[in-house]
């Protein structure tokens, strides 16, 4: 059996705390200028133009490409045939976002939701796992601003609502977002499984390379389809008006029980940072 220092963990954490405040991938990138190129507004327009200045200026200048450096999100995929050593794998997670937001110089957002005392850390982190076969662990690290958790939305459709409903409850949340996640928007959704389900499968659902269709196509036709109407809503980037309200759609489902139709909308705005290693 394959062994894995927890320390190397911490390493790992703190690398990719700082790289994902910094940089936004080339996915991300390469949806920002398609949408440039399609953005009919000026106003629009003027809105990517500087979006895409302000990502040279941060990798430039080697800071944050968001004064909002998020609540870290980290997802691990751990091996079943992996051993981990040296310590505990929460306590070596935390570690790494404290390292990594004190090191990387990076606003620390964390703090008790009832005193709202601040940890001065960023920690803790909100952490995932998944068993998965192998000796391999994968290290996704997704930092996640306020402007956009604030307007992401869960909701129990009924059964009947079907797919119309669930089209209609997207809509509903980017209309009633508006300018406040920072569009151009990226759209986690989960579909079926149970509350709390619908709510991990949207997040995750970021995870994926941006504008990837679903490998479903059913899904991916569903996508295709939500894209569509949240860009006639003319809310456009930053709020300002346009074509490109949206960058992409990504949806995960899970099957349901029959009396349940629960939808997640997890909104990103057009700062989608995350990063990844495998150790």
């Amino acid at each position: 059996m394959r062994e894995i220092e927890v320390g190397r963990i911490t390493e790992a954490v703190a690398e990719l705390c700082i790289k994902s405040c910094l940089y936004l991938g080339d996915d991300v990138v390469a949806l920002l200028r398609k949408a440039k190129a399609e953005e009919s507004s000026d106003f629009g327009s003027y809105v990517l133009d500087c979006l895409l200045e302000n990502l040279e200026i941060a990798e430039q200048e080697q800071i944050p490409l968001c004064q909002d450096t998020g609540m870290t999100v980290v997802f691990l995929e751990i091996g079943q045939d992996l051993h981990l050593v040296g310590g505990d794998l929460t306590e070596a997670v935390n570690e790494g976002v404290r390292r990594g937001y004190q090191e990387g110089y990076l606003r620390k957002s964390v703090l008790s939701p009832l005193s709202r005392i601040n940890t001065n850390d960023n920690t803790p982190a909100v952490i995932h796992t998944k068993i998965v076969p192998g000796d391999q662990l994968k290290i996704s690290v997704a930092p996640k601003g306020a402007g956009s958790e604030n307007m992401s939305r869960l909701k129990m459709l009924k059964p009947a609502d079907g797919l119309e409903g669930i089209k209609q409850f997207v809509l509903e949340t980017v209309l009633e977002a508006g300018a406040s996640p920072c569009p151009p928007l990226i759209l986690g959704i989960g579909i079926g499984g149970t509350m709390e389900k619908a709510a991990l499968m949207a997040k995750e659902a970021l995870l994926r390379k941006a504008g990837a269709p679903s490998p479903d196509p059913e899904v991916a036709q569903l996508e295709a389809e939500i894209l569509a109407l949240v860009n006639q809503t003319g809310i456009g980037p930053q709020g300002l008006g346009g074509k490109v309200t949206a960058m992409a759609v990504h949806i995960e489902t899970y099957p349901t029980h029959i009396a349940e139709l629960p939808v997640a909308v997890n909104i990103q705005c057009h700062a989608a940072r995350h990063q990844e290693i495998i150790l």
